[in-house]
């Protein structure tokens, strides 16, 4: 039977941005984050499933009709930072989705349930966190942010941290920041002396090392940024500055198999190979600024990292991967749902040979579908 599905645009109003971080002044001036909304035509749902990533746009999110179909007013929500995170701001997004649950609640929705899809599990888990026992108070002060708890949440095809994703990508063959292509050939995973599988003892080297060049980031970050906030710094009043990072596709995973085992096609990105994912402009973490590298990127520095705030989250949580997915692994979505232990209700499933985008694959994506929906609807009535 074929459902009729109707669409609607959501706005919700936001406060005035504190600082410049997105170069729109339509954007910054409008003070309105947005999200889709797919509902059964002429019914009000009860619950809202609300899809959230710190930057991508999921307007447009695959899921979203068949989270309808299933009962549910599937919401695809953007923050202010859509398509850029050059200048991202972890806190700020929590602010915004708060802006989008309140009006969620306010509209008619009884129950709100947050989905983190990929890079989303770095800002849904810290979300609920901070709603249910507001701690962070800077960069941005969420002790009176107010936000309101939702009543579920579901980690869906997605790793544990943007800081820890970039830091077990990052190449740690560059050696020297301002020469990208001076690569150091002991370091090097696309050296042919160093070929898959790796040893025990490369693999060992290699995070250490891709470990201690997220560190030099982080470092030099803070220096740049002390030098150019300093009283006499030409131009007074500048407090941040951008920078490019390059080799960020260089996870030995993507070449090896026997590290973190699934089904994933070896020798791919979501971007086509790792040799030129590591280098093209469009790469992961590729242009950011001293503050936002701190923020998002750095292991030391983050507060975004839902393995913190997995153990303080009693709502229930749903974990679904599937097995084919070459970036987000068996071994992560498993990592999340053992931190979850304050949980009342926690479920891990996975969905055999299924991909990050579900491309071609509308059988494995209605089964993950299925479970989503089950869930919610268990734990929502």
């Amino acid at each position: 039977m074929t459902v009729d599905i109707e669409r609607n645009l959501l706005g919700a109003r936001t406060a005035a941005h504190a600082k410049v971080e997105i170069y729109s002044g339509v954007a910054r001036l409008a003070r309105t984050v947005w999200g889709a909304e797919q509902r059964i035509k002429g019914t009000q749902p009860k619950t809202a499933v609300m899809i959230c990533h710190p930057t991508a746009n999921f307007l447009g999110h695959y899921a979203l009709p068949g989270l309808a179909e299933r009962g549910l007013g599937a919401v695809g929500f953007t923050t202010r930072y859509v398509g850029n995170d050059t200048s991202l701001i972890m806190e700020n997004c929590l602010l915004d989705m708060g802006t989008m649950v309140d009006h969620l609640y306010e509209s008619g929705y009884e129950k709100v349930v947050l989905v983190g899809n990929s890079g989303g599990a770095s800002i849904v888990p810290f979300y609920q966190a901070q709603a249910l026992n507001p701690s962070i108070t800077t960069p941005v002060d969420l002790t009176t942010a107010g936000l309101r708890p939702v009543d579920a949440v579901v980690l869906f095809n997605a790793h544990p941290s943007r800081a820890r994703l970039c830091t077990e990508w990052l190449d740690p063959a560059i050696h020297d920041e301002g020469n990208p292509f001076d690569r150091d050939p002991a370091l090097d995973m696309f050296n042919a002396a160093n070929t898959a599988p790796f040893s025990a003892e490369f693999i060992a080297t290699y995070r250490a090392a891709q470990f201690a060049r997220n560190r030099r980031i982080s470092a030099w970050a803070e220096q740049r940024l002390a030098e150019i906030t300093a009283p006499g710094h030409f131009p007074q009043g500048l407090d941040d500055l951008a920078f490019v990072v390059q080799g960020t596709a260089a996870d030995l995973r993507f070449l090896d198999g026997n590290i973190d085992p699934s089904d994933r096609e070896i020798g791919v990105t979501l971007w086509g190979s790792p040799q030129v994912a590591n280098y093209m402009p469009a790469g992961i973490t590729r242009v950011t600024t001293l503050r936002a590298w701190l923020n998002q990127w750095s292991l030391d520095h983050t507060n975004a990292d839902s393995l913190r705030w997995l153990p303080q989250i009693t709502t229930p949580l749903q974990v679904v991967l599937g097995t084919a997915d070459p970036t987000v692994l068996p071994a992560m979505a498993q990592q999340m749902y053992d931190h979850a232990t304050a949980s009342t209700r926690r479920e891990l499933k996975y969905v055999k040979g299924a991909t990050h985008y579900f491309e071609n694959q509308p059988e494995l994506l209605t089964e993950a579908l299925d479970a989503v929906a089950a869930f919610i609807h268990e734990v929502c009535g």
